[in-house]
């Protein structure tokens, strides 16, 4: 609880990963994905709740074994690869609220796919959400200005090269780009009302919670390898 509101937090696992099958099971640093996201929500205060939204029987496990309540499973027309996360984000809101009996003012996505996540990142990211106006909250990164947007090309079907963006061509260094982000899938924070009047997980009010340092969404054998590498020069010391 943070301010007299309530918190729920909620884990969305799907099963039916086809990048990487059953990619919430795999383990990073010895620990999966789903039980990863428990290891850090337990260390944030402002969370009263935490749900995990799944249709496989092996990820409910998991997410229990590493205490996070698992009070229902997905129904099959919201666990598809095609739903996007604002169905499976009121599905788990209206139905944890109809087991508890109450009402929650604040709901937090927590995707297992971002598992360099720390409780200070979600812990921010409520606080921002809580301490302003804001419909949302997201966590983003900066973009490196190799892919920034106007850097981007396209290569037709003939081969012919050109830029995504015609301003490209007029770019000459990279001074000349203004700073873009992408989101990091850390951590959104989303109201209530935001969720149930706007019909959106973003609103009309946005707010960007900033995290520097290294972060990866894992969609490829590749990223988990990354993850790996990066724990492993996390224990090397202090300064890594």
């Amino acid at each position: 609880m943070i301010g007299g509101r309530s918190v729920l937090a909620v884990v969305p696992a799907r099963g039916g990963s086809k990048g990487i099958p059953l990619k919430n099971l795999r383990e990073v640093g010895g620990r999966s994905l789903v039980a990863r996201v428990g290891d850090v929500v337990r260390e944030v205060p402002e969370v009263d709740r935490t749900v995990a939204s799944t249709d496989h029987a092996g990820i409910a496990a998991a997410a229990k074994e590493a205490g996070i309540d698992v009070p229902f499973l997905r129904p099959e027309p919201i666990s598809g690869d095609r739903i996007g996360d604002f169905d499976v984000l009121m599905h788990a809101l209206k139905a944890t609220e109809a087991i508890d009996k109450k009402t929650y003012d604040i709901v937090v996505m927590l995707q297992p796919t971002s598992p360099l996540r720390t409780p200070a990142q979600v812990s921010g990211t409520i606080h921002m959400l809580a301490d302003g106006n804001w419909d949302s909250v997201w966590t983003v990164s900066p973009t490196d200005s190799k892919s920034h947007p106007l850097k981007q090309l396209t290569v037709a079907s003939d081969g012919m090269l050109g830029y995504y963006d015609s301003r490209g061509d007029r770019i000459v260094a990279r001074q000349e780009l203004s700073p873009v982000y992408h989101r990091n899938g850390i951590a959104y924070a989303i109201t209530r009302d935001c969720l149930l009047n706007q019909g959106s997980i973003k609103g009309g009010r946005a707010g960007a919670f900033v995290v520097d340092g290294d972060h990866v969404s894992i969609d490829t054998e590749w990223d988990i390898q990354l993850v790996e590498w990066i724990l492993s020069k996390r224990k090397d010391g202090p300064s890594q």
